[in-house]
């Protein structure tokens, strides 16, 4: 297992590296560049030209490049040019905010996806399948951004959800990781813990929608052709009860599939929580993306992107760990 962790790490490297050349690359390649949009309204050519020198921006590429491989391995991307604070303590503190939406909407994704696709294979071409389908073709196909104003007009006011924040007005939060649930928990101030989940809810019901969707459709056809596999005959022929075939036979070895899928579909929350967060006003990683896009902040973007691009390896390695683990076939190949 050891020398199995060793080569997926080891696989990782090249990959950052390459993800770290695209957005350097794309990044110098949009129009104005870093020192335009620090200047606005004010760039002259003059000035130009002495800020891009200032910044290393009239370096050889190359050098630009490794100069800022450097920084970016030490965690140092610069100030925001919109904040002017550092890239680096910008994004910790709006990433806690991200993490506890992005936990909270995979956990409801991975819980009900999986036991609604088990359930549509188990009672396939009847009600409960069709109901089942249907619902994961509208899940699918309903944008994030739409759902999440329609639960806004639908479901806020009749359940008592607050549809905007992290946390209502009046409460007077200690703040110690920028957790707030944890950070509640930790102060004893639980009714700050409920305003922070109630909080929630909203948000990770909209963004859960689409990786419930997927994963539901996967899980039921994984388990479908399990079900039609020689060894689940042999397993019902021995006599063994249902519970037992359907947990230790069919449930682990449909599972590859599926825990492929949980991790494209992790990997991929950072792009539906920018609608999320835009829409529920939850100011995350998605809010702070989306400001750097609109104002060309050029350091917060690239160290988002790079983060971005440094979840989906770690996402990804954990899949093949979990390969490992669940089937120890793959460990030998």
């Amino acid at each position: 297992m050891l020398r199995f962790l060793v080569r997926r790490l080891l696989q990782a490297i090249p990959t950052l590296l390459i993800l770290s050349i695209l957005v350097f690359a794309w990044l110098r390649s949009l129009p104005g560049g870093p020192a335009s949009a620090l200047l606005g309204d004010k760039a002259t050519p003059e000035k130009l030209a002495n800020l891009n020198h200032v910044l290393g921006l009239d370096q050889p590429i190359f050098v630009q490049y490794f100069k800022f491989l450097g920084r970016a391995v030490t965690g140092d991307f610069g100030n925001s040019l919109v904040s002017s604070r550092p890239v680096m303590s910008e994004i910790g503190t709006f990433l806690p905010a991200t993490i506890e939406l992005g936990i909270t909407a995979m956990i409801l994704a991975v819980v009900f996806g999986i036991s609604f696709g088990y359930l549509a294979a188990r009672f396939r071409g009847q009600v409960v399948d069709n109901v089942i389908i249907v619902l994961t073709l509208v899940g699918v196909a309903v944008p994030i951004f739409f759902l999440g104003y329609m639960m806004q007009d639908l479901l806020s006011t009749p359940l008592g959800l607050p549809s905007q924040g992290r946390q209502a007005p009046g409460i007077d939060a200690t703040v110690v990781t920028h957790f707030a649930i944890l950070d509640g928990m930790m102060t004893g101030e639980w009714d700050a813990v409920w305003d922070a989940i109630k909080h929630l809810i909203l948000p990770a019901l909209a963004l859960a929608t689409i990786p419930l969707a997927v994963i539901t459709r996967i899980t039921r056809a994984s388990v479908l052709d399990v079900f039609n596999e020689d060894f689940i005959r042999t397993a019902n022929s021995k006599g063994l009860t249902q519970p037992v075939v359907r947990q230790r036979h069919v449930l682990r070895n449909a599972l590859l599939p599926v825990i492929t899928t949980i991790g494209l579909q992790t990997g991929a929350l950072l792009g539906g929580a920018v609608l999320t967060e835009r829409v529920f006003n939850f100011r995350g990683l998605g809010f702070l993306l989306a400001e750097g896009i609109d104002k060309r902040d050029y350091p917060r973007l690239q160290a988002l992107l790079l983060l971005g691009a440094l979840v989906y390896v770690l996402v990804n390695m954990l899949v093949d760990i979990s390969y490992g683990l669940i089937d120890p076939r793959v460990r030998v190949r």
